[in-house]
């Protein structure tokens, strides 16, 4: 099965080779048949990938221990399930992974454009083929996923995946996260083609609206998982670190958020082309730096790759040549995307939303130049010296107050240019409940809150009170019709004008969000050694340690304690903390226990069971927390209501 992958990957190699050369062709002889050529042969890669893959996948399953890559990730004691999932768990497999979304949503642009569009797909093709051929040559002559062993250095056992990596949201985790990434190249792949074109109309920003959407969903989906693979596997407690792996999922996340919102200018007033140009180069030059830095070892995380130093040359080198054509080719149409309607009012939505983009970049500064600086300070000074949270806090702390005031904002400044009626009428109601938030958070709160946390509470308020203002006006203006009731008009809202008010149902997920991380200033921590029958407390809650048992599985050993949990005199629950070693990676884990509640979280570590039976225990209690998951529920709810067909416009 393994040569069929192989064979498949370099005749996907060549097809794409050809299928490139002939959509260059069919772009400067703008000859149809050539078109058809090019766009059959993506079809064509899409299946030679598909077959790899699928070998890639029946090798892992069947112990195929021929390949170093199954047996570098893969252990017979895994279950089915992970051994799959190890395809994504090192560099080769996960690139073969990208390079496959990357053939799919190719042969998917392909298809839905087939009879549309048909000035700018021989360079869409040609752009797309590019990107792949890179991935190919990669996967062909650097990293090679079917590299076989020597018959002598062939094991009957695997050497297992990081134990870590063996959790059911890793499993997906990944996936939601190269679906994001890797689609942003379908509008990268429109816009350079309208740069090489000279067709600079709205037509490709048009036809990429949900291209962009649907990765930017994935990838909002894929940051959220990540935060709770950390929160429920790494028993640290938390779920975000500013981990450079995590922060190069996040950085391409801020460009296209802005994308969305400014493109939503030059759809209503004809400005920005060049802003949003570069923001949608920008968004997929990014998604192509945090592969790199994933994969490079040129920073250093718990889920960085090892480094290769011809790999790490080779995909600098991609990254750098990818943004300078992009760049050049802005630059040469400058003229053209160059915008006839000027910002006539800083009071006006237009002017909040350019805010919106520039808080966006500013964020994205920091956490680029943070991510970073081990490396320029490594470069200028010999020494390594990273930066810790406490510098992204409180560097992003306000701009992202900032964000969150301009949030409750922009809808309620008219376009253009907003009256002081218009300012009076809808700024009243927002007010009074930031202004109420505030009041009862400073006498109630005050002493417990930072200044930092009462202002982000207040903000969100402000913001809530914004989209209901928003809602219960439209609603309000179709009932008083006599045709629908409540839930008929707010079904109609959605169904009719669905990127305004799913955009405030998203708007709603980033407030429960900023909620939940903002409840950080709260967390409580405490570590305790405790023999059994001892109690302990972090109030309110009290615990009680009963006893512990050996933990015995195939693949692993250690040991799983028992402590009830009290608020006050009532038992609450059990909890299980376990400490776990995996005999083949020897590699130690603690699998955190966890009490939860929309208040907030106890969660529970075991660290260590001592010669004598006593247990130390680390406990926390996060307030808060489970909001941001609800947040990015209603987050994902409300990007589905922006992406749902419009009747009219399909």
């Amino acid at each position: 099965m393994s040569e069929i992958g192989a064979i498949s990957l370099r005749l996907s190699l060549l097809i794409a080779l050809a299928g490139f050369v002939a959509a260059i062709y069919a772009g400067i002889s703008k000859r149809a048949v050539w078109t058809q050529v090019s766009e059959r042969s993506v079809y064509v890669v899409f299946f030679g990938v598909t077959s790899a893959i699928a070998a890639l996948f029946v090798s892992f399953a069947q112990f195929d221990y021929q390949l170093a890559y199954v047996a570098s990730h893969s252990a017979r004691s895994m279950p089915l399930q992970y051994r799959l999932a190890a395809l994504w768990g090192g560099q080769a497999g996960s690139l073969l992974l990208w390079c496959w979304m990357l053939t799919a949503y190719g042969a998917a642009a392909v298809w839905f454009h087939r009879g549309r569009v048909r000035t700018l797909m021989p360079w869409v093709v040609a752009v797309l083929f590019a990107n792949t051929l890179f991935f190919l040559v990669l996967l062909v002559g650097v990293t090679d996923p079917f590299e076989k062993l020597p018959p002598g250095h062939v094991a009957s056992d695997g050497s297992g995946l990081n134990p870590l990596l063996q959790h059911p949201v890793m499993m997906i985790h990944p996936l939601m996260l190269y679906t994001g990434m890797v689609g942003f190249v379908v509008p990268f792949a429109f816009a350079l083609a309208a740069l090489i074109t000279g067709d600079l109309s709205a037509t490709w920003f048009r036809t990429t609206r949900r291209w962009t959407l649907f990765p930017w969903l994935f990838l909002s989906i894929g940051i959220l998982l990540g935060g709770r693979w950390a929160y429920e596997v790494l028993g640290w407690g938390g779920y975000w670190a500013w981990d450079p792996v995590e922060n190069a999922s996040f950085m391409p996340w801020l460009p296209a958020t802005a994308y969305l919102h400014s493109v939503m200018i030059q759809e209503k007033r004809d400005m920005l082309k060049t802003w949003n140009l570069l923001l949608i180069g920008l968004t997929y030059t990014l998604c192509l730096f945090g592969t790199f830095l994933t994969r490079s070892g040129v920073v250093q995380s718990v889920h960085a790759f090892a480094q290769t130093p011809l790999f790490t040359s080779v995909f600098l080198g991609y990254v750098l040549v990818t943004a300078f054509v992009f760049l050049a080719a802005v630059l040469w149409r400058r003229e053209g995307i160059r915008s006839e309607n000027q910002l006539e009012s800083l009071v006006s939505r237009e002017a909040s939303f350019l805010l919106n983009n520039w808080v966006f970049i500013a964020i994205l500064m920091v956490v680029f130049w943070g991510t970073m600086f081990p490396v320029f300070s490594e470069a200028i000074t010999g020494n390594r010296i990273a930066v810790g949270p406490v510098f992204f806090n409180t560097m992003n702390g306000p701009l992202a107050l900032l964000l969150l005031f301009l949030t409750g904002v922009g809808p309620l400044i008219a376009w253009r240019r907003a009256s002081v009626a218009n300012l009076r009428r809808q700024f009243v109601w927002p007010s009074v409940a930031f202004g109420v938030s505030l009041a009862v958070l400073a006498v109630t709160l005050g002493r417990d809150l930072s200044f930092y946390a009462i202002v982000a509470w207040s903000l969100a308020a402000f913001v809530i009170g914004t989209v209901l203002q928003e809602y219960i006006r439209a609603v309000r203006a179709r009932t008083r019709k006599g045709e629908e009731g409540v839930f008929g008009a707010l079904g109609s809202l959605l169904r009719k004008n669905q990127q305004r008010y799913g955009g405030y149902i998203v708007h709603l997920g980033v407030v429960f969000v900023l909620i939940g991380t903002t409840g950080s200033v709260l967390n409580e921590e405490r570590l305790e050694n405790v023999r059994p029958g001892d109690s302990f407390a972090l109030e309110p809650y009290r615990f009680e340690y009963r006893t512990a048992l050996a933990n015995q599985a195939q693949h692993y050993g250690g040991a799983r304690a028992r402590l009830a949990l009290y608020r006050g005199d009532e038992g609450l629950v059990t909890m299980v903390p376990e400490k776990r070693m995996y005999w083949l990676e020897q590699q130690p884990a603690s699998i955190p226990s966890v009490y939860s509640t929309l208040r907030e979280d106890v969660y529970v570590i075991l660290t260590a069971i001592e010669n004598d039976g006593s247990a130390t225990f680390k406990v926390y209690r996060n307030p808060l927390v489970n909001w941001i998951w609800i947040g990015g529920v209603v987050f994902v709810l409300g990007t589905i209501a922006v992406m749902w067909p419009h009747p009219e416009r399909r």
